[in-house]
């Protein structure tokens, strides 16, 4: 039966990694039917190449400062446990290979490939693993002052903190740093809009990231005896609540109708597990709202050129669902209870810093080294062409 327990775990962990790999797929879609058809080429490619580099930086790098875990070992260790340990690597480097994706969509059209593919390396292999430590296996002991102090640790059990608010402020550092697209805001105040280039294709990549969510919050028990049909239903709820919102809010526009699925969701997973489904709705509520609201003011107001929004979808609704998690997640509102609001202020505080920080630091070096930017004539032609010597359209255009 041990062996059988063991088995069941291999095959529900993998199958968790394999719905969680398919969504590399979404992120994928959902910048090609966002940018310009000029660039539709490189977001594929971009999103193939990075989970690639992630691999490899989480593999030898990133995977052992988070966990202390390594892979320099005979095959036969490695299989001594059922392929558990091998397994569960690859489930928690999809979860990392999600950071480079998100800063993808932010810089997109105006970043150049090798530079981009370095940054990736660095924030797979170092940044994003600091934090992981910190939140998931309590390195440096901040997980154990938080419970001393407030009685329960920061939580967050499917990474609204540790990946999407991790990568949304990544990916604004590098917003920040890159600049906007040389034709995006005039100088009398005045913004050019590049509408998305495919609906269809923008709608495919939310719905298989939306689909995809259910392996990554669900599976992120990581045990098939943890599985819990609640963070199934918080997650749905909170998927319906930020779709609805997006929609009211947004006044029926399909691009953020569509994202807004991608906001509840993102709010949600760092609760799923202790929440009331109604909690989970209305944070699914507030979290399509406010990636509304954020989008069209960075967009519109404070001329932030983040071409898919990920600094309010990831970054801000990551930020809300850590926090909130702190407020629904209470027993006085519907929830498990054994969790604090400070801790989970403290700790989404703590990741926020870490990544902005790193990002900074990440991206302004390669900046001054190699640069970050197309040149302009590379940037008007597009990067399809310019960097893959291809177009997307029948004509190789």
């Amino acid at each position: 039966m041990e062996d059988i327990n063991k088995s069941q775990d291999v095959l529900f962990v993998l199958l968790g990694a394999i719905m969680v790999l398919a969504m590399h797929a979404g992120f994928a879609f959902l910048e090609l039917g966002t940018v310009r058809r000029k660039n539709q080429i490189n977001a594929l490619v971009k999103i193939l190449v990075d989970f690639a580099i992630s691999t490899i930086a989480y593999f030898f790098i990133g995977y052992y400062l988070a966990y202390g875990v390594h892979f320099f070992k005979g095959a036969q260790s490695l299989i001594a446990l059922n392929g558990y340990a091998l397994v569960k690597f690859f489930f928690l480097l999809t979860f990392a290979a999600a950071i480079p994706a998100i800063v993808s969509g932010g810089i997109a059209e105006r970043a150049r490939f090798n530079p981009q593919m370095a940054a990736t390396f660095l924030l797979v292999g170092f940044i994003y693993p600091f934090f992981e430590g910190i939140a998931w296996n309590n390195n440096f002991g901040l997980q154990t002052l938080l419970e001393t102090t407030f009685g329960s640790p920061f939580h967050d059990f499917a990474g609204s903190v540790v990946v999407h608010a991790m990568g949304g402020w990544i990916a604004l550092s590098a917003v920040l740093l890159m600049g906007p697209r040389r034709d995006r805001y005039h100088r009398n105040g005045g913004v050019a809009a590049h509408p998305p280039s495919s609906i269809p294709f923008l709608a495919l990549g939310a719905w298989i990231l939306t689909v995809g969510w259910f392996g990554f919050n669900v599976m992120s028990a990581q045990t098939l005896s943890g599985i819990s049909g609640l963070v199934a239903v918080n997650s749905l709820m909170a998927m319906v609540g930020g779709t609805l919102s997006a929609l009211v809010v947004g006044k029926n526009d399909p691009g953020f109708v569509h994202n807004g699925p991608l906001a509840g969701l993102v709010a949600v997973c760092a609760g799923s597990d202790v929440m009331h489904p109604l909690g989970a709705l209305v944070l699914g509520l507030l979290a399509g709202g406010l990636f509304v609201k954020l989008f069209t003011l960075t967009q519109n107001r404070w001329k932030i050129d983040d071409v898919l929004g990920v600094w309010p979808l990831h970054g801000l609704c990551g930020a809300l669902g850590g926090i909130m998690a702190g407020v629904f997640g209470l027993e006085a509102l519907g929830g498990l209870g054994k969790i604090s609001f400070w801790s989970q202020l403290i700790g989404t505080s703590a990741a926020v810093l870490i990544a902005l920080v790193g990002g900074f630091l990440v991206y302004g070096l390669l900046r001054q080294w190699v640069g970050l930017r197309l040149d302009p004539e590379e940037e008007f032609t597009g990067a399809d062409l310019t960097v893959h010597r291809i177009g997307s359209g029948p004509d190789g255009e």
